[in-house]
């Protein structure tokens, strides 16, 4: 009897060890920061292609937010749509529909800020993210890395990433970046190893006929 029970006990055993927990990280999460700042709110039209985008390759029980990058972004007031998916298909659709007109609704009447906090808003995107407890996690920075703070903030502090990536997308090239192109590879670099020593992942995605590599 302990010869033909051994066999089961292992099988059990092995099988209740491949079950992942029921606190284990579910599902994926996308945090997008669109950049309102200066003139760069012409681009935003490019944002509502990528969302678009984004919504049907997220699934039920996945987690997206948009938020705006403005003067000070540390903010849930900055948050413009968030939504976790629902697990019946036909709701999730409505779900993704709603969402789309929010965002839509949002874009048409965005105005201009006068200054641009990146580091804010990822902070933002970190605490949204880990609230949920995603197994994958990718933020989307829609702008031109291009921080600009108000006198008297402060965001010279490190940034936690946990695996997430991070993905700069349609970074537009600034006035000054054409006169001294080494200020927009330098930019890139100091936002590349903020992300990669806060344990993150980075890339720089700016043609949009690869938008199939933003959840790769």
């Amino acid at each position: 009897m302990k010869k033909l029970l051994a066999p089961l006990v292992t099988a059990l055993t092995l099988f209740i060890g491949g079950c992942s927990s029921p606190d284990a990280p579910q599902g994926r999460g996308v945090y997008m920061l669109l950049d309102t700042s200066g003139t760069y709110t012409q681009e935003l039209d490019k944002a509502r292609q990528i969302i678009a985008y984004l919504l049907t390759q997220l699934d039920s029980g996945d987690a997206f937010a948009i938020a705006r990058i403005d003067t000070g972004s540390f903010s849930e007031k900055d948050i413009v749509a968030k939504v976790v998916f629902d697990d019946r298909p036909s709701a999730a659709n409505q779900q993704k529909r709603a969402f789309l007109e929010q965002v839509g609704a949002f874009l048409k009447t965005v105005k201009s800020s006068p200054y641009t906090d990146i580091t804010g808003g990822l902070l933002q995107a970190q605490e949204f993210l880990h609230e949920h407890q995603l197994a994958e996690m990718t933020i989307l920075v829609f702008s031109d890395m291009k921080e600009d703070l108000p006198e008297g903030y402060n965001r010279d502090l490190a940034l936690t990433f946990d695996n997430a990536k991070v993905l700069a997308v349609n970074v537009t090239k600034l006035r000054t970046d054409n006169v001294d192109p080494q200020e927009y590879l330098d930019r890139l670099a100091q936002w590349q190893q903020r992300v990669e020593t806060g344990g993150g992942e980075w890339e720089v995605i700016n043609d949009l006929d690869r938008m199939s590599q933003l959840l790769k």
